[in-house]
């Protein structure tokens, strides 16, 4: 998570609902077209100090699953093989479908508000969790998965400098650990990684393909504060990958990349089943 995206404007649950309501009725021409046929597939950080404040399981009620019945595609699009021990980096899907991926990080803020938002959107997400921030209540997050989204790592501790600090062995060390607390907690060994404030290198691409990874997910889109940030264009386009945080600010975000989705017409899918590596 790049620290640099922080507000602390938080933003109520009823006016988000509003937003997202207002932006579902003007999206819904833009959303309208043909099915496409179903068919079987061919392929110190801030936040640290943060995470400890936040609600622990008895506190925090989980989202009801809610699934909505969405359009399903064939990717056109084959994840790239690890290559010479390198696992590839992954920062738009190259597509021809109307598609776009939503991808949630961390996992510090969890309340009731961000669980309600959830399940009334019935969206499906990545989740790139951190363990430092959701082991105080990984339960929370088990009700995101019954509504179709998967968890990813985002290592154990998010240190931000683990590219300039952190050896190859401690990379590794930070990943494997979140591989495993992944599979222990949410019975799922993770396939995707997304480093911390999004910066990699070939170690770390190495270290990645070593712990059994198949890609490194980064980003051009992403919500933050309540509007939408794009480093190409000034839209969402179809393969993007857009980045959101469990924040104060999570119904404002939501509402913006509701917004932007609906108004470009794209259907949100899950990265994993569209890499086939759910």
């Amino acid at each position: 998570m790049d620290p640099s995206l922080h507000s602390s404007a938080p933003v109520g649950r009823r006016a988000a609902v509003t937003a997202i309501g207002a932006a579902l009725a003007a999206g819904l021409s833009a959303c309208a077209g043909p099915e496409t046929a179903v068919s079987e597939p061919p392929p110190g950080d801030p936040d640290q100090v943060a995470a400890a404040s936040w609600g622990s399981a008895s506190a925090t009620p989980s989202p009801a699953p809610s699934k909505q019945s969405r359009r399903r595609f064939i990717p056109d699009y084959r994840i790239p093989p690890v290559q010479n021990g390198l696992a590839p980096v992954i920062t738009r899907i190259p597509t021809q479908h109307p598609v776009v991926f939503l991808t949630i990080d961390d996992g510090i803020t969890k309340t009731p508000e961000t669980a309600a938002l959830m399940a009334e959107s019935g969206l499906p997400a990545t989740l790139f969790l951190t363990r430092n921030f959701v082991r105080d209540n990984p339960a929370f997050f088990k009700a995101f998965q019954a509504q179709g989204s998967l968890v990813e790592n985002h290592t154990m501790s998010h240190n931000t400098n683990m590219v300039r600090q952190m050896s190859y062995d401690q990379q590794l060390a930070e990943i494997t650990g979140m591989q495993t607390y992944a599979e222990q907690q949410f019975g799922r060994r993770p396939t995707l990684f997304r480093p911390p404030a999004g910066a990699y290198s070939n170690v770390m691409r190495k270290a990645v393909a070593d712990a059994g990874l198949q890609a490194i997910i980064t980003w051009e889109a992403k919500a933050n504060a309540g509007h939408m940030d794009y480093q190409v264009g000034n839209a969402l386009r179809p393969g993007d990958i857009v980045l959101m945080h469990f924040r104060p600010e999570f119904a404002a975000d939501m509402a913006a990349f509701r917004q932007a989705q609906l108004a470009a017409g794209l259907e949100v899918v899950l990265l994993e089943d569209f890499l086939q590596v759910a």
